[in-house]
């Protein structure tokens, strides 16, 4: 069984698949068959829709949210079928499962107060003010952020690099993306490392560091329940408030399907319907 995971995982990176979603697949199935051999199951061909909804029963049991138990039937969805398409099962055993339902909460939109706040907070630390201007400006996703080079920069424009089955985009640079990008460039160290945003020894910022280090401005700033996300979220919200074009925001910020972008409208009907430029966020 634990063969046909690994097959799995190579399977959802040969489709281009977030690195975190295989990570999450992967722990997903590795849970699963786990409880499947507890229940002195070792044949993916015996397994059947009653032993799916065992496992699913126990997760509740361990108090795992609704939300949490979707997200892990999606993982077994996605991995029986497939099974069924290498032949491995005659039938899909998932195929039956239904989802629970949850309440999808609203996304964190940050009001002008708050990203001012923000952006006050880390005002001196150059490098983490860039970042934090740019996934504002933008609204780029954290990933393309960190695999930015140094040649990802134009004058009035930026670059983002192909990732995770997102195609490259160009988007533009306003004065305070840029004025702040300029501003770290001046002290970034001189190392041969391509990549644009650096730590103090010379190696790429990563993902990781990058979340502790805004986490730690938030607390700073004293903006409660947000996330590094949440700039990309504010991005999409506060244009459409100001009347910008869901076509054009979904270009900018690299969404594959209009609907995604769409969706934020139904969360901005109480936001005030002041123009913002791009540079005044």
């Amino acid at each position: 069984m634990h063969d046909w995971q690994k097959k799995f995982l190579e399977y959802l990176k040969s489709k281009s698949r977030a690195t975190a979603t295989v990570i999450a697949y992967g722990k997903d199935i590795g849970q699963l068959l786990e409880y499947l051999e507890q229940q002195g199951k070792s044949n993916l061909a015996e397994i059947t829709t009653a032993d799916l909804n065992g496992f699913l029963g126990k997760l509740a049991k361990e108090n795992y949210t609704p939300k949490s138990i979707s997200r892990k039937i999606n993982s077994l969805k996605t991995f029986f079928r497939f099974l069924a398409a290498e032949k491995v099962i005659a039938d899909n055993p998932a195929a039956g499962i239904s989802h629970p339902k949850f309440e999808t909460k609203p996304p964190r939109i940050l009001s002008p107060l708050e990203y001012r706040a923000l952006r006050d907070a880390c005002r001196d630390d150059f490098r983490i003010a860039a970042v934090v201007e740019l996934l504002l400006q933008t609204g780029m996703r954290i990933g393309e952020l960190a695999a930015l080079e140094l040649d990802s920069v134009n004058e009035h424009e930026l670059k983002v690099p192909p990732i995770e089955g997102h195609p490259e985009r160009t988007v533009p640079l306003n004065k305070a993306a840029k004025g702040s990008l300029d501003r770290y460039l001046s002290i970034r160290p001189r190392v041969k490392s391509p990549a644009l945003f650096i730590t103090k020894t010379g190696r790429p910022l990563l993902i990781r560091n990058i979340r502790t280090a805004i986490d730690r401005y938030f607390r700073i700033a004293g903006i409660k329940e947000a996330k590094v996300n949440d700039l990309r979220h504010t991005f999409i919200a506060h244009h459409l408030a100001a009347g910008a074009s869901p076509v054009l925001v979904s270009r900018l910020v690299g969404h594959k399907r209009i609907a995604t972008t769409e969706k934020y409208l139904e969360f901005i009907k109480d936001m005030p319907a002041e123009k913002i430029k791009l540079e005044e966020l």
